[in-house]
């Protein structure tokens, strides 16, 4: 593994910064496109015995992503108005897109504001909750964010296939049509 020297810059560049932004919308890009696509049959059937999904339906695992992101928000910005939780029980699909779309809002302002060179900023600790270390807040928290959201879009995909209702390629592989998806965000660059 390459070992990297730690850098004395405290805060990442302008460019650095607004290119973890991007990623992150096209973060919630990503997950919008499996949920435009998801069959509702396999919404909330339950996981084969011996699929280990930690138990959780599609609709769980689509909650848990959007009420891990309010704990987030809670503990390392409560500045921030959080949006309603959702019951994995009872959220419908539709709700989930609109819930995701709130909490990834929320989110890149949390994001924009800790990943700011400057004194006045709001954001300087990210905790994920009682369970765990409180971090700084910067890009490793970006990194964090991201993969929780990376890890449970891979869960789903393959529930959804175990389930014997497949994404469609458009969205299974949709998510890594990362130029494609910076446009959907409105964006005038591409990845860099």
């Amino acid at each position: 593994m390459p070992r990297l020297t730690a850098s004395r810059e405290r805060n990442p560049s302008a460019e650095v910064c607004q290119v973890l932004l991007e990623t992150f919308a096209a973060n919630d890009a990503m997950n919008q496109l499996l949920l435009d696509h998801l069959d509702p049959r396999a919404w909330r059937a339950s996981p084969a015995p011996g699929i280990n999904t930690e138990g959780r339906t599609l609709a769980a695992i689509f909650a848990h992503m959007h009420n891990n992101r309010l704990s987030w928000l809670k503990n390392s910005a409560p500045h921030l108005k959080c949006p309603p939780p959702l019951d994995p029980a009872r959220c419908t699909i539709k709700q989930v897109g609109a819930a995701h779309r709130q909490s990834a809002t929320r989110c890149l302002a949390m994001l924009r504001d800790a990943l700011l060179n400057r004194a006045s900023r709001h954001v300087t600790k990210f905790s994920r909750g009682s369970w765990a270390t409180t971090w700084p807040a910067g890009a490793t928290m970006f990194a964090y964010m991201f993969a929780h959201d990376a890890h449970h879009r891979g869960q789903a995909i393959m529930l959804a296939r175990q389930l014997g209702c497949p994404l469609p390629d458009q969205a299974a592989y949709g998510i890594w049509h990362w130029e494609k998806l910076w446009r959907q965000c409105g964006f005038t660059t591409r990845p860099r």
